[in-house]
């Protein structure tokens, strides 16, 4: 279960960074928060990578996750639009992740 507490972590981190970017346009301190959020991010997924989940599955879920995470929380605190086929195109990416994860667990199970 670590490892996906770690995959949590990575994931918030890059998304926090990724909002501070734009927060940081008008308030260059903001920086300090990108740079730490993404330096982070890419340190947690290593735990991931070193605690066994593989790296297909654990970049695939940190970034769609985190694409669909910036996306929903850009439009909450910055008041960015967010369609229906922004949607959509969410659910896909985020359907994608899961299908690379359910085939990762069977391939397991076939070479067990």
């Amino acid at each position: 279960m670590t490892k996906w507490a770690l995959l949590g972590c990575a994931i918030v981190s890059e998304v926090t960074a990724s909002l501070s970017l734009k927060a940081a346009l008008d308030q260059p301190a903001w920086y300090v928060v990108v740079a730490t959020g993404y330096i982070a991010s890419f340190v947690l997924l290593s735990f991931v990578l070193k605690a066994g989940l593989p790296l297909g599955v654990a970049y695939g879920i940190w970034g769609a996750l985190g694409v669909a995470l910036t996306a929903i929380m850009s439009a909450i605190i910055f008041g960015e639009p967010l369609t229906t086929v922004m949607g959509i195109g969410l659910v896909l990416i985020i359907g994608g992740v899961l299908c690379v994860e359910i085939g990762s667990q069977k391939a397991q199970e076939v070479s067990s």
